[in-house]
């Protein structure tokens, strides 16, 4: 016996909880299901006897494939020749045979001769040893009508090689064992489902919407259900797999043994008692009050108020904290590998049309918008959305995830009366100066501003809201304050004349930071600064007296770079003068020759001294300056 299923709740995330509930008599019950499903059963299972009795237990096969099951079992039985494969398998069993035309005949089956290739099958002979005797017979198979099996090891052999293959590679026995008698049970597990689906109607006229909602579910049981009451979750608890169904024997270390010597006294400190945790209280959020009915009237073409009264919807929507329910009031029925749509929502809401345009979203035109608080009193789900407006189809959009009170956006066709074109620039405006030691501080504007310029081909004057996004860092300026703005982006409200085009300029900035060297700084610099305001003219005075300081400290560093350039090319000048009087002999030609080398060495020796001098004076004055620009820094 099969619990029927009774209940299903179906969420978004593939996975559904099924509950089954029914009358049992015995001492268990058996359920099958899927091999990809018994993690989660193992996991989730619960069984209640709501009567008298007690569930004992729970107990199942061991994750094996059909062989691995068979591998112990002495029948084995082919899909064409059960018969022959039944007697093959029975050999030294005890058995009655029962003939066509004589008494049945009991032994132990010696065996099954099999005909030639050639001939007809039921030409075959089965050998039969009789009870009490030394006779075998041989019985001619097309006699045989049938076979009792006398050796209950071959009879549960039989049972269990048919009970193995009633069910298909895939299924799985659950066996819950019970206490003696009657029992009102009920099981409740959680296993993978296809997720439910919504699809939307948005019905549109001059005195409102009409938001009508459909769940769709899918029937992959291999069974079909009946009468059963459903329940479809908005939102996405957690869930995961863990596999309890494989077996697992994890490895352990091989320790050997050792010698062993008499362990000395060990001490641990004392722990410290530890408060006990606090239990937080967690209180789901109470569930919306549904929205009043609102009187409708009959219409002879389709219409808001008549798709209402034509499609009655029999869902009760229900906070649980984190997760909306919608309750299925009626029973379902639903076939195997049959799918079914329900209807969960119908709401009367209020709606505004808008123009949005946003060109990361919709290039080049602005896309007709609905914009409909939920008063509906429901959490919705994700799902399509069919706009009708005054009874024609007008466009599609998805519908967000929308929890109770907030509002639905949705964009449901392209606007092409209004072109829009963008248009980025960026730059940089100095706003502060400071000066701390040997630099200057510098504030400034990083600054982007981005123009939509937008160009009407209608006849009528056309509302538009820009959409610009937000950066968190930058602030707006010098723009017309955002009709409104979402987290992301800022809505600015432009109209279109007919005919015409119009500008809207978005400029945002943020304040940046930087650092140069005084040093650095130009005379040119220093005068602009002073003519946008940001010094005054004795700040501006102090800084050119001491960018002359800085002038003269870089004159005197290129002086003293010459003078050491000059330095080394008479160390040159030495050193081959040198190397020449090395190969010059002390008289004759050679030693007037060496005569005159001796007096230009002496010549560079004078220039050498001249240098060094010089040298020491330019480094003077450069400690002297450097002196001057460390007391102009002070006093900046």
């Amino acid at each position: 016996m099969q619990l029927p299923i009774t209940h299903i709740t179906l969420y978004k995330h593939g996975v559904g909880f099924f509950e089954r509930r029914g009358q049992v008599q015995g001492e268990a019950i058996e359920l099958t299901f899927r091999e990809e499903e018994m993690n989660d059963v193992l996991k989730s299972l619960i069984a209640i006897d709501a009567g008298p009795g007690q569930v004992l237990g729970v107990d199942f096969a061991t994750l094996q494939s059909r062989e691995e099951r068979l591998a112990g079992c002495s029948v084995r039985l082919g899909s064409r020749r059960s018969l022959r494969d039944l007697l093959r398998s029975l050999r030294g069993r005890r058995v009655t045979l029962r003939l066509r035309d004589s008494e049945p005949c009991t032994g132990t089956l010696v065996g099954l001769d099999e005909p030639a290739k050639s001939r007809p099958l039921d030409e075959g002979w089965v050998s039969l040893l009789v009870d009490d005797s030394e006779q075998v017979m041989r019985i001619a198979l097309g006699q045989l009508q049938g076979v009792e099996i006398r050796d209950e090891r071959g009879a549960a052999d039989l049972r269990y090689f048919l009970k193995t293959s009633l069910g298909q590679e895939r299924d799985r026995h659950v066996t819950l064992h019970l206490t003696p008698g009657s029992h009102e049970l009920m099981v409740g597990y959680v296993a993978p489902a296809p997720t439910w689906r919504v699809s939307y109607r948005l019905v549109l006229d001059e005195s409102g919407a009409l938001l009508l909602g459909w769940g769709i579910f899918d029937n992959s049981l291999d069974e079909d259900l009946r009468g059963i009451s459903l329940s479809l979750v908005a939102g996405m608890p957690i869930s995961f797999i863990y596999d309890l169904y494989t077996p697992f024997t994890p490895e352990r270390p091989l320790i050997k043994e050792t010698g062993r010597a008499a362990a000395a006294p060990v001490a641990f400190e004392a722990a410290q008692a530890k408060a006990a945790p606090q239990m937080l209280e967690m209180v789901g959020a109470a569930a919306p009050a549904p929205a009043p009915p609102i009187p409708r009237k009959r219409a002879v073409r389709m219409s808001r108020d008549s798709l209402a009264e034509a499609q009655p919807v029999a869902a009760q929507g229900e906070s649980l904290g984190e997760l909306f329910q919608y309750v299925i009031q009626t029973p379902v029925t639903v076939g195997r590998g049959q799918s079914a749509m329900v209807p969960i929502v119908s709401a009367d809401l209020r709606y505004r049309k808008d123009l949005l345009y946003n060109g990361a979203k919709q290039a080049a035109h602005p896309v007709a918008t609905l914009r409909v608080p939920n008063d509906s009193g429901l959490t919705l789900e994700r799902g399509p959305v069919t706009v009708v407006d005054d009874g024609e189809y007008v466009g599609e959009a998805i519908l967000p995830f929308t929890a109770a009170g907030g509002e639905i956006v949705v964009p449901y066709a392209v606007e092409l009366g209004v072109e829009v074109k963008e248009e980025r620039r960026s730059r940089r405006e100095l706003y502060r100066l400071a000066i701390k030691g040997a630099y200057m501080n510098m504030e400034e504007w990083d600054i982007r501003q981005r123009i939509y310029r937008l160009h009407s081909k209608s006849g009528r004057e056309l509302a538009v809201l820009i959409e610009h996004p937000r950066s968190g860092p930058y602030e707006l300026f010098q723009t017309p304050s955002p009709a409104e703005s979402t987290p992301s982006a800022w809505r600015f409200a432009v109209n279109v004349p007919p005919y015409q085009s119009v500008a809207l300029t978005v400029q945002e900035r943020r304040l940046v930071s930087r650092s140069e060297e005084l040093r650095r700084q130009t005379h040119a610099s220093l005068q602009r600064y002073l003519q946008q305001g940001l010094m005054n003219r004795r700040q501006h005075d102090r800084l050119i007296k001491l960018l002359t300081l800085y002038d003269a400290l870089e004159d005197y560093a290129q002086k003293l770079q010459r003078l050491a350039k000059e330095r080394e090319q008479l160390y040159r000048q030495q050193e081959q003068i040198r190397e020449n009087l090395g190969a010059l002999g002390q008289t004759g030609q050679e030693g007037a020759l060496r005569g005159q080398y001796v007096a230009r060495l002496q010549a560079s020796e004078a220039q050498l001294q001249s240098l060094n001098k010089q040298e020491a004076e330019l480094k003077a004055m450069v400690r002297q300056v450097e002196r001057d620009i460390e007391a102009r820094l002070k006093a900046l």
